[in-house]
């Protein structure tokens, strides 16, 4: 005889998105075996969308596109073999793809005062649950804001939106088959904050006056473009226009005032959207007539036991009169306080000082006098002692330029021979340009060493500098060289250099430093400005800027410092370049909450747990359902990327124990388990109490159907479960069809109906006062039919 057929691969459980293709698939160990495919206990000749496929052993069940009408319970008989699986359809909530890119991609732009409706319709296997976030936390109702949720769409409307809205948003629709989030962000445009104070005063004389302010901390989303510069004459009411400064100015001089009498200044910022509110600043008076400037440091003329000598030119600055004289004061080096020589304006620049004592150190100061008084003191001239005089060092050797750009130049030389250099205390740079006489010292102390940079040059242009050494005697004869600096670097537009070491998307986990290095390139140097979210860059990050590359650094990630970071460069020639990338502070998950089990459907678990406190903060969570079966034993993987908190096992043995156990899950790791405390267990059905198809012989195989278990009333309250449930008896099996007033519910995919051997179920997920009304259960087959009715009552949740 032929050998028995065996099955090798058996049918396995299928979870398929509506609209995505399935298949079912088994393979027995005959090739001659043909089979026959039945779905919820009836025989499958044709289906729409279904179709059958022999491959040698295998035989397949391939659905091209899966409808919730495809939903249930497949069984393959073949020769001497039998498997069966379900194909669970899922409907998680979509969105129009076009409307999705455009959501995503392109911000939602108003100004302050409009209104905002941001309004996304959905689809999806209802309930979906709407929520709407900003900064990780859910936005509710306010006197400004409300958030509509409906069966098909979800709506953000803002009253009067202001400044403070603008941000990340993110849109969470939720179902029992899976997560959608939709981000999206909202750049609400208004006239600048004022700019920042206070304001300084730069510089008060008798014929102006300068002021200086800061940008705004907030430019209203536009970028500045200059600044109106306003003043009031102290107990006057007008505001007098002055004028006005580009964006990256914000100093303003002014000649329109008099001497001794009192103003106040204001700012304002001005952007596309208007003027800012004012800055205003504290009562600023005009200068008297104006005093002498400070002369130079004196120079040492020459030095002895008990005299020194020191001379002086006159101040660059005489001020509005005629310098009638000069004041001297002198103290000892070390010392704070400075003391007369002469109590009279002297006319000459030169004066020999006597009754010194002698050994000591001293230090001397110059003021010029005119009609108006005293004027500012010169700087200190260098420290000398009163002591015979020494040699003064000679000239140093070798001067030379060792390096120069467009805007510096390096000097390097050698000390002065031995026999004049063996006391030198260091060393003076001076320089002048071609076009002005006076010499301006480079450094306010001595220099130590024999290497010098002069920076901030200008290009193209010829200078003279000169190097002289300092001994006690005061400087020695000086090495002059001419020097011409090189054009200017050429124009580099400002771009980033972005390579494989910069990322635009970070994990960073909470607690860890973020460190992110931005190298770029741009000639002149360009002003390096960092964003979060569209607004200035809060006080925990701090930002370096070198010549090539910036570099943001936060010592301890938190989670509000996710968001969207970016770096905007631009220099004089006008372009302006961003870069942006996405940093995600998360952590290792925290456990789920406890646990539920209910049998919803007969021979199934549903496992339902509280949520993880960390979807709050987390996108990419989802977790893995674990079981077994005895107290003691192994635990095997039943379900994993779980999205929803709800998760349906079907393969369950009656008369076992089950255990199950959740674990949230991320990119960084696993949470600790929740555990169910109690097992799980389907009694075994007593001897003679089994509801199965029974057989008969001769005249009493063949019966017509009738109901073993009628349906029963139920009342359920709004947005819960509905589980309606009967047993059907009958031979050749019966089909059950369900209907509600009297409409066929079989193509509704608000329904979920399921025929385990004779155990009809109809499931009704999230009720609402729709569903309230009678339903009924019919059972036909050949010999007749049978049905049975009930009423649902929906109660509301108060």
């Amino acid at each position: 005889s032929a050998p028995r057929c065996r099955l090798n691969k058996h049918l396995i459980d299928v979870r398929v998105v509506k609209g995505e293709p399935a298949e079912l698939s088994c393979t027995v160990s005959r090739h001659d075996v043909t089979g026959t495919w039945f779905k919820d206990g009836l025989k499958l000749t044709s289906m729409d969308g279904v179709c059958f496929e022999k491959e040698g052993l295998v035989h397949k069940l391939i659905i091209n596109k899966v409808e919730d009408i495809h939903a249930g319970k497949y069984r393959f008989e073949g020769g001497d073999v039998k498997t069966e699986a379900s194909i669970f359809v899922e409907d998680p909530p979509q969105v129009d793809k076009v409307l999705l890119k455009n959501l995503s991609s392109v911000p939602t732009v108003v100004k302050a005062g409009e209104k905002v409706k941001i309004k996304i319709p959905f689809e999806g296997r209802l309930p979906v649950r709407a929520t709407w976030l900003k900064d990780r936390m859910e936005l509710m109702d306010d006197s400004r804001i409300r958030v509509d949720k409906t069966e098909t769409f979800t709506m953000l409307s803002i009253s009067n939106s202001e400044r403070k809205d603008c941000g990340d948003y993110k849109v969470r629709l939720k179902n029992d088959s899976g997560v959608l989030e939709i981000n999206l962000k909202l750049v609400v445009i208004d006239k600048p904050q004022p700019p920042a104070g206070p304001i300084k005063i730069v510089e008060s004389s008798a014929n102006d006056i300068t002021i200086q302010w800061q940008p705004p901390k907030d430019d209203g989303g536009k970028p500045v473009q200059n600044y109106v510069v306003e003043r009031q004459q102290v107990g006057k009411s007008e505001w007098v226009t002055l004028g006005e400064t580009p964006r990256s100015c914000t100093t303003f001089t002014t000649n329109k005032v008099e001497q001794d009498v009192s103003y106040y200044f204001r700012v304002r910022a001005v952007n596309a959207e208007g003027a800012s509110d004012a800055l205003e600043s504290e009562e600023v008076k005009a200068a008297s007539k104006a005093t002498p400037g400070a002369p130079d440091p004196p120079e040492i003329v020459s030095t002895s036991r008990d005299t020194i000598t020191i001379s002086w030119k006159t101040p660059r600055k005489t001020g509005s009169s005629r310098i009638v004289g000069y004041i001297i004061q002198k103290r000892k080096k070390g010392t704070t306080t400075w003391l007369p020589v002469n109590n009279m304006p002297i006319a000459d620049k030169k004066l020999k000082m006597t009754n010194l004592k002698k050994g000591l150190q001293y230090e001397f100061r110059v003021a010029a006098v005119n009609a108006a008084g005293v004027g500012d003191a010169s700087e200190p001239s260098q420290p000398v002692f009163a002591r015979d005089s020494t040699k003064s060092p000679g000239r140093v050797q070798d001067l030379k330029v060792s390096s120069s750009n467009s805007t510096s130049v390096t000097l390097t030389w050698k000390r002065p021979d031995t026999k004049d250099g063996s006391d030198v205390k260091g060393y003076e740079v001076e320089i002048r340009s071609s076009s002005n006489l006076n010499w301006t010292k480079c450094n306010a102390l001595p220099i130590a060493v024999t290497t010098y940079t002069v920076k901030g040059l200008h290009p193209k242009e010829r200078y003279f500098l000169r190097v002289r050494a300092l001994n006690d005697s005061g400087p020695g004869e000086a090495a002059e060289l001419e020097a011409l600096m090189e054009a200017a670097a050429p124009a580099v537009p400002p771009r980033f250099l972005i390579d494989g070491t910069v990322k635009s998307y970070l994990l960073i986990k909470a607690g860890n430093p973020i460190r992110v290095n931005i190298p770029f390139e741009a000639s002149p140097d360009p002003v390096v400005t960092w964003f979060k979210d569209g607004l200035p860059l809060p006080d925990q990050g701090s930002i370096d800027t070198t010549d090539d590359t910036t570099q943001l650094l936060i010592g301890a990630a938190e989670f509000t410092d996710t968001g969207t970071y970016t770096v905007e460069l631009q220099n004089g020639l006008g372009k302006r370049e961003t870069f942006s990338f996405q940093v995600q502070v998360t952590d290792i998950p925290q456990s789920p909450g406890p646990i539920q089990l209910q049998e919803n459907v007969p021979n199934t678990v549903t496992v339902t747990w509280e949520p993880s406190a960390s979807e709050k903060w987390e996108n990419n969570l989802y977790y893995t359902v674990l079981k077994r079966e005895s107290q003691k034993g192994v635990w095997h993987v039943v379900g994993d990327l779980i999205y929803t908190n709800k998760f349906t096992y079907t393969k369950l043995i009656p008369g076992r124990d089950y255990y199950f156990r959740v674990v949230a899950k991320n990119n960084l790791g696993s949470s600790g388990p929740s555990e169910t405390a109690q097992p799980w267990r389907i009694q075994k059905p007593k001897a003679g109490s089994q509801l199965r198809p029974q057989k008969y012989k001769g005249v009493n195989q063949n019966q017509a159907p009738r109901f073993l278990v009628p349906l029963k009333p139920h009342v359920v309250t709004t947005g819960s479960e509905c589980h309606m449930s009967c047993a059907v008896g009958g031979h050749p099996p019966p089909k059950v069809t369900w209907y509600k007033n009297s409409k066929d519910l079989s193509n509704d995919p608000s329904y979920f109906c399921t025929n385990d051997f004779g155990v009809c179920s109809l499931v009704i997920l999230g009720v609402t006062k729709r569903d309230e009304g009678e339903y009924m259960a019919e059972a036909t087959n050949d010999l007749g039919r049978a049905f049975s009715k009930a009423f649902l009552t929906i109660k509301g949740n108060n």
